[in-house]
């Protein structure tokens, strides 16, 4: 049964993909995230403006460790899909590894209209989505097939 109606090729879902598409440094908060993610020991200046005038110039030390770029993809999945089914259904479908699949539902709203005929009143559809996160290195081309 395909769960998949359609994937999201927006601005703000290709905004999302490129910002996960780069690795990034993170300051590591606690012990545990030190330890875990093998966090390097860096010192950071930075100046400090006093009241009365002077300036003085601190260290800081903090902890910080790379995290790997995960390419993050949207689709548009049927109501009653899980998230087992998306993710078996995008790793045959598209032949990539999935580490996670979020979903979220976003209820139908209704509307109106003013036109010539009068008041038009109508809704539209309710819809369950899906963000896709694929293994490093991993890769989906939703443009491949066009000519």
């Amino acid at each position: 049964m395909a769960f998949i109606i359609k994937p999201l090729v927006t601005e703000k879902m290709t905004q999302i993909t490129e910002r996960s598409s780069s690795p990034r440094q993170i300051t590591a908060r606690s012990q545990k995230s030190i330890e875990r993610h093998h966090a390097v020991e860096e010192k950071r200046s930075y100046t400090v403006k006093r009241r009365d005038g002077k300036v003085e110039n601190k260290e800081k030390t903090v902890y910080v460790y790379e995290k790997p770029a995960c390419m993050q993809y949207g689709f548009i999945v049927k109501p009653d899909a899980n998230k087992v089914e998306i993710k078996k259904e995008i790793e045959t479908t598209y032949n990539v590894t999935v580490l996670s699949v979020n979903t979220m539902k976003y209820a139908g709203k209704r509307s109106r209209r003013y036109t010539k005929a009068g008041l038009v009143e109508g809704h539209k559809s309710a819809f369950k989505k899906a963000i896709v996160t694929l293994k490093e290195g991993d890769e989906i081309d939703f443009y491949s097939n066009i000519e």
